[in-house]
């Protein structure tokens, strides 16, 4: 019973602080010589992604195993746009690629594989 509720929530805290660091990016929106509506225009644009990750994640809470492989898409699929931005655009080293794109992407695909075992483990409890 106490892994049931480990599995049940571990994956749920962990993608509230994943999207909660995604959302620390936005902040770049704030730059001196735009304007307030401009600054917050591109803050709410910056925002798009965790915003869809909230509502994978409320789907997630409903249905595990479709929210279980919609995060385990969205981690492995963020993680190839990632690596791809920052070697081709920022001429960052293939390693520090890696390392940024696993920073931010990896907790999503956990998030996603722990939503699936929470899904099996409690059909297997019911």
């Amino acid at each position: 019973m106490r892994t049931a509720k480990l599995l049940h929530w571990v994956p749920r805290i962990l993608c509230i602080a994943a999207i909660l660091f995604v959302s620390i990016f936005a902040m770049d929106a704030f730059r001196p010589g735009l304007t307030v509506w401009q600054q917050i225009g591109g803050f709410l644009m910056h925002l798009l992604p965790s915003f869809i990750l909230a509502i994978i994640l409320a789907i997630a809470w409903k249905w595990e195993l479709a929210g279980g492989i919609l995060f385990a898409a969205i981690g492995v699929i963020m993680s190839v746009s990632i690596f791809n931005l920052n070697h081709n655009r920022n001429q960052f080293t293939v390693e520090q690629s890696i390392i940024n794109a696993l920073l931010i992407c990896s907790p999503f695909v956990v998030a996603g594989v722990l939503f699936i075992l929470s899904y099996y483990k409690s059909r297997k409890v019911a």
